[in-house]
């Protein structure tokens, strides 16, 4: 990554739009669908600018990084501190796509194409997924259990896949309850990772990685494979799991 993707919350706070046409008015309206203020001086509380000028963006965009404000140039990715993405809404749920600002148009592209996969009411399913923690947490009060819960109701062809319409997902989801009366158990998997690296994987390999609870790896492991993990698996240099180690363990080794 180049840079951290993160998605702020400005619901009520303020936010610096400078400057005229198209593009600032884009941006007034994507701060006010977010519920952020629209403000055209500095205060305080504002920490957040876009410049949407046709001269003297580099001298306003510094004026206000002195400030202490993070700063978006548009069309000048040189002077951003952050980037617009390619945002799709399925709220709660959004995607949003960022090329570093080198294409927009590869992110609009990449968010059309994506549109037409994503189920108009996913996020129904993910207030659903929300709603029902309390009684996945009581059925499963384990954390691996729960993982695992979750990891084959989502899966393809699963009873919640996320990439199939739910007319009713909460019932989905209690079906799902019924349906698993057992706890996790530990499962071991291995995978004899290729040569040629992360781009040889394949995708049952990169579910796998997705869903492990603790991964075990040889210190030489190619950076990009374990880019891969989930992010807060646990990780361990090795070459076999622990005794104690529980849940989804997964052990990669490298091809010689």
């Amino acid at each position: 990554m180049r840079s951290l993707p993160l998605f702020h919350r400005i619901a009520g706070k303020p936010v610096l739009v400078i400057g005229d046409g198209d593009a600032a008015e884009a941006r007034r309206r994507l701060v006010a669908e977010a519920g952020g203020r629209v403000v055209n001086a500095i205060g305080s509380d504002v920490r957040l600018a876009f410049v949407a000028v046709e001269r003297g963006a580099q001298q306003i965009s510094a004026d206000l990084r002195a400030q202490g404000l993070l700063v978006h140039v548009a069309d000048q990715p040189d002077l951003c501190d952050f980037f617009l993405p390619a945002i799709l809404d399925r709220a709660p749920v959004t995607v949003a796509i960022s090329t570093d600002g080198t294409s927009a148009s590869l992110a609009k592209a990449l968010k059309e194409r994506l549109n037409l996969i994503l189920p108009t009411n996913l996020g129904g399913l993910a207030q659903a997924i929300r709603a029902a923690r309390n009684a996945v947490r009581a059925r499963y009060p384990d954390i691996p259990a729960r993982r695992q819960f979750w990891a084959q109701a989502l899966a393809p062809g699963g009873p919640l896949d996320p990439l199939t319409t739910h007319a009713n997902p909460a019932s989905a989801i209690l079906t799902a309850l019924e349906g698993n009366s057992s706890h996790a158990t530990d499962i071991i998997e291995q995978i004899d990772v290729p040569k040629q690296g992360a781009e040889a994987l394949t995708l049952k390999q990169l579910r796998l990685l997705a869903a492990a609870d603790l991964v075990i790896h040889p210190a030489e492991m190619d950076h990009e494979v374990l880019a891969l993990v989930r992010r807060d698996a646990a990780r361990q240099i090795g070459e076999r799991p622990p005794a104690e180690a529980r849940g989804r363990v997964l052990v990669l080794r490298q091809d010689a």
